[in-house]
């Protein structure tokens, strides 16, 4: 994946769902964090859309404490061909927590693997001139840099959009979304701001982050603004 166009990730914790995925997704997003036994079901997967890995930490909105293991665990991941990029926290790469985030980031381009370098907000969306900063921060970092935050009004949004359109005319390669009810409508405007990435289950019921549409509504969602801008 080098996400120089918008890239639809199917957002799982279960690989089994790909050949569903296919008809939409232009590949999947693995979050081993929520995943029963997520080495060994990168070791029998056999489907065709490549794979994303994320292990999200706790403290990023995930459920994998952050301890060496998390990183070796992405390490692993990115052994297996199908795996062809990896997200990595801002955060981390940093200097959050103990551990060397950056030797992750060498491994995956070492493996021709692309890093996208992410960072929420849950509580609430910085204003425009923040988010800029904190996104070319991510930049700098990794071939994508991503921001997700909570939105309480269309003002939010708004500073989302312009930041992620400010970026991208700039020549950055950005992925963003707000969340939560105000924001839902951001995953499928973004990208015709420039946002490169959009994440959606195949199945609502098996959201991993507030707001997300299901895999079909957000493709033909995203299709029909893009095919209008």
């Amino acid at each position: 994946m080098d996400f120089e166009s918008f890239t639809l990730l199917a957002a799982t914790d279960d690989l089994g769902v790909e050949p569903a995925a296919r008809a939409d997704a232009d590949g999947l997003e693995l979050r081993m964090d929520f995943a029963d036994e997520p080495l060994a079901q990168l070791d029998a997967y056999d489907g065709d859309l490549p794979i994303l890995v994320t292990n999200r930490p706790t403290w990023e909105g995930g459920e994998t404490a952050d301890t060496a293991g998390r990183l070796d665990a992405l390490e692993t991941a990115l052994e297996h061909d199908a795996v062809t990029a990896v997200d990595l926290e801002l955060a981390a790469l940093e200097g959050a927590g103990d551990h060397d985030a950056g030797r992750i980031a060498d491994a995956a381009r070492d493996r021709g693997a692309s890093v996208v370098v992410s960072t929420h907000n849950f509580e609430s969306t910085p204003d425009r001139e923040a988010i800029v900063s904190r996104l070319e921060r991510a930049c700098a970092h990794g071939d994508v840099g991503k921001m997700a935050s909570t939105a309480h009004s269309p003002d939010d949004v708004l500073a989302m959009l312009g930041a992620t359109r400010e970026l991208t005319a700039e020549g950055e390669q950005v992925a963003t979304m707000c969340m939560g009810p105000a924001g839902r409508h951001s995953r499928a405007v973004a990208p015709v701001y420039g946002s490169r990435i959009g994440y959606a289950p195949v199945d609502p019921a098996d959201a991993t982050a507030p707001g997300q549409y299901d895999l079909a509504t957000l493709r033909t969602l995203v299709g029909q603004l893009q095919s209008d801008a």
